[in-house]
């Protein structure tokens, strides 16, 4: 596409670039937006639920299921030898991940049978009737005692990082633990299956996959895809964790209708949700790093050890981005990121915002505290003297160069607004006359890479319809989990045909209307599918163009769709009465679009291309506040900056930039997973696992968009992703914590790990009080 059509005057735009409300927003808060759990059930709707060893790892020498068949209401039970096709919903079956498990079990709460009955509580009843005979095993729980992989280690090699470490004037090696997090989606997993007449299936699936859905069921009905329809309209949240992770409970809802002949719905309790289904991936890191005395990196070796649990799943994707984002914004010099995947007894780890950039880049920050303070200097200065910059220090760890560089601009300008020169000596001066209560202060920016690293799913298709009152018809492969995707995509449509939003009707994602496509994830939703419309929309224009010059002799630049008409030289003329015309004519006013991203290029195996179209920047400010007598903190203030290139929709953009947040500060500060010796999950429920809650955020919340020219690259409008990239912006509190407890003792480095909870700053403030003793 010519940047031409891109880099259109914000006067000239009458939909894009403003901050309409969310399609949804009025049937949200009122309670009228459907969920797969408010369709209406088709009569004879049967239900599931799933059953499951009480054991970790282990095999089952026996199965006794016949007081689950003669439970009240119970029509059917199903074990793996049911299963007509493939037994498996791994990503791109890869053959690891079992929907009904065999006689070898890998996790607490691997499903092994399923009980379909008359209603929901029925067959949860039903289940707790099984007997298991079982020799159970020493689950692998912890990195510490994994020795299994699920993939082979894999590194990025810039230079010779070990004599560059060896021969610099400072050096230190360190180990810390970055925890995992559940998603913890307000609408769990679910799925209905609806059989046709012929051995076709409809399955409604909360899923940021469809077309990976359809792909396992059609395997596992042993029936080809086309016989296969998968539609979600919306989802109460995913997170990530419905991007793979939503395919089994939609197969085994297609098993059990295809078994009985019946619907079947299958929705997953909030504790067995939480039991079964894969987290953020945790890490223990191991590193070596050589500096100077200004605080200039010269090597750095560091090692990623991930759970990835029983099973491969998006281990590969998910550590991959793990170790593209251990720079963050940092240039290291010479380096060494290595990767190491971990096969345990816990339940597979998958997708969750940020897809493994987080950790990575936790990592880096953590790394430019530990310099700082080891130099008695203001991190801020360590870290923008570590920034990437043009020239020769504009290289990442994987050779791609850095062309789009904001963050020495953006980070300045969130310095001056936030105060923070005047404010870190304030701070100082308050620690040091308060023995008790400390305070904290970090600034710390943010650099995400923009697209899949698994380059085919760098592709979207879309399917617009005019029709002949000039209303318009869209569907589009991306899913709506509440992230405002479908919004922003229809006012591309609608700014491309010049009418108001009322005009687009936003229809459900199904796989028999845009076929192929790639998950809702990766930040890329409204990169891929907006264009993809976009390209739809011009095609039909096209025609439209052709049309007018043969009937009315007008030339395609005499010709304007805006406000609601079309501007034909000196004729005007509604956009039905256009299309109404053109179908006189018999030109068609339907088109499917395509896009696939261009320019990107990565190569696994050679470790070498480009793997990003850009990147997204952003920086945040946070003050916090800990009592050094009981691990208590609270956040004081928030201040952030962020890069979103041209907005397509601004209200839209900071709603997600302070969701990011929240959730992101969630995963750093309360929400702490916890596995029992027995391999047990038992942060399984809301009472036992801390999300946010509205009194966690500081009265000063301050959101602002980065204002710069767009993307330099042709992104849809010029604007950027803005999913994912938002969630690494509170990597600041945890580093004003980290801040804070440095206080405790100046000069002494704080070993504090993730989340920060307040068992973990008690312990970080033990040790420093230790070093003073």
């Amino acid at each position: 596409m010519p940047p031409s059509d891109v880099m259109v005057p914000d006067a000239e735009l009458s939909v894009v670039r403003k901050s309409l409300p969310h399609d949804s927003a009025p049937r949200h808060v009122t309670g009228s937006a459907a969920y797969i759990d408010d369709i209406r059930e088709p009569a004879g709707t049967l239900h599931i639920a799933p059953g499951y060893a009480p054991i970790a790892a282990g095999k089952i020498t026996a199965l006794d299921l016949d007081a689950v068949r003669t439970a009240p209401g119970v029509v059917a039970v199903m074990t793996a030898d049911d299963i007509p096709g493939a037994n498996d919903v791994s990503p791109k079956l890869l053959g690891d991940d079992p929907a009904l498990a065999g006689d070898t079990i890998r996790f607490h709460g691997q499903v092994v049978f399923i009980v379909i009955a008359k209603t929901r509580d029925q067959a949860r009843r039903a289940t707790k009737k099984a007997k298991f005979t079982t020799v159970a095993e020493t689950p692998i729980i912890d990195v510490d005692d994994a020795t299994d992989l699920v993939l082979p280690d894999y590194a990025f090699i810039q230079g010779d990082p070990e004599a560059a470490i060896a021969t610099a004037p400072r050096i230190f090696e360190d180990s810390f633990r970055v925890g995992g997090q559940e998603h913890f989606y307000l609408e769990g997993q679910i799925a209905m299956a609806v059989p046709g007449e012929a051995g076709e299936m409809l399955v409604y699936s909360s899923t940021q996959h469809p077309s990976e859905v359809q792909h396992l069921v059609s395997h596992a009905l042993h029936v080809p895809s086309s016989a296969v329809t998968v539609e979600i309209r919306r989802m109460g949240g995913g997170f990530g964790g419905k991007e793979s992770q939503a395919s089994q409970w939609a197969v085994l809802a297609a098993l059990a209708a295809a078994k009985t002949k019946r619907p079947c719905k299958m929705r997953l309790d909030r504790d067995d949700d939480m039991i079964m289904t894969g987290k953020r991936h945790d890490f223990r890191v191991d590193y070596r790093v050589g500096y100077d005395d200004e605080g200039l990196l010269q090597g750095v070796d560091v090692t990623f050890n991930a759970r990835c649990g029983h099973s491969e799943d998006l281990s590969m994707g998910v550590v991959d981005r793990t170790m593209f984002h251990a720079d963050n914004s940092y240039f290291y010099p010479q380096s060494r990121v290595l990767a190491r995947r971990l096969r345990t007894n816990t339940c597979s780890n998958t997708a969750f915002r940020g897809f493994g950039g987080p950790q990575g880049m936790v990592f880096a920050e953590r790394m430019m505290d530990q310099i700082a303070y080891r130099l008695g200097k203001d991190p801020l200065d360590v870290r923008k003297a570590n920034f990437y910059r043009d020239g020769s220090r504009d290289r990442t760890p994987y050779g791609m160069q850095v062309t789009d560089n904001l963050l020495h601009e953006l980070v300045a300008e969130l310095e001056t607004k936030c105060d923070y020169r005047a404010r870190r000596a304030e701070i100082t001066a308050w620690n040091a006359q308060s023995r008790i209560l400390k305070r904290g202060l970090a600034l710390t920016p943010i650099k995400f890479g923009i697209s899949f690293t698994l380059m085919m799913l760098n592709q979207a298709g879309a399917l617009v319809h005019l029709y002949r009152d000039g209303s318009l018809h869209l569907n589009h492969g991306g899913t709506e989990m509440g992230q405002g995707l479908f919004l922003k995509v229809a006012q591309v449509v609608a700014e491309e045909f010049g009418v108001d939003m009322g005009k687009v009707a936003i229809t459900a994602t199904r796989t028999d209307k845009v076929p192929n496509t790639s998950p809702t994830a990766a930040s890329s939703g409204t990169d891929l599918n907006a264009m993809a419309a976009l390209n739809a929309c011009k095609i039909i224009k096209d025609r439209l163009f052709a049309f007018i010059e043969e009937k009315w002799q007008v030339p395609r630049s005499q010709v304007k769709f805006r406000d609601n008409q079309v501007l034909l030289g000196n004729r005007v003329m509604s956009l039905g009465e256009l299309a109404n015309a053109a179908y006189v004519d018999r030109v068609q006013l339907s088109s499917a679009g395509f896009y696939k991203t261009p320019t990107i290029a990565w190569d696994r195996d050679k470790a070498e291309g480009r793997p990003f179209f850009y990147f997204a920047y952003g920086a945040s400010c946070t003050e916090v506040t800990i009592d050094t007598m009981t691990g208590e903190m609270k956040v004081d203030r928030i201040d952030v900056l962020h890069d979103v290139g041209k907005s397509l929709n601004p209200a839209i953009d900071i709603g997600q930039i302070e969701g990011g947040f929240v959730q992101g500060m969630g995963w750093l500060t309360t929400e702490e997973l916890v596995w029992d010796k027995q391999g047990r999950l038992r942060t399984h429920a809301p009472s036992t696992y801390k999300i946010p809650a509205a009194s966690d955020i500081p009265e000063h919340f301050k959101v602002e968009l980065f204002e710069s020219d767009g993307a330099r690259v042709d992104t849809i409008y010029r604007s950027k992703a803005v999913g994912e990239p938002p969630l690494m912006l509170p990597i600041s509190v945890f580093c004003a914590i980290n801040n804070a407890v440095a206080s405790v003792n100046p000069g002494t480095v704080p070993m504090l790990d993730a989340p920060a909870t307040p068992e973990a700053i008690m312990k970080a403030v033990r040790a420093m009080t230790a070093g003073a003793d």
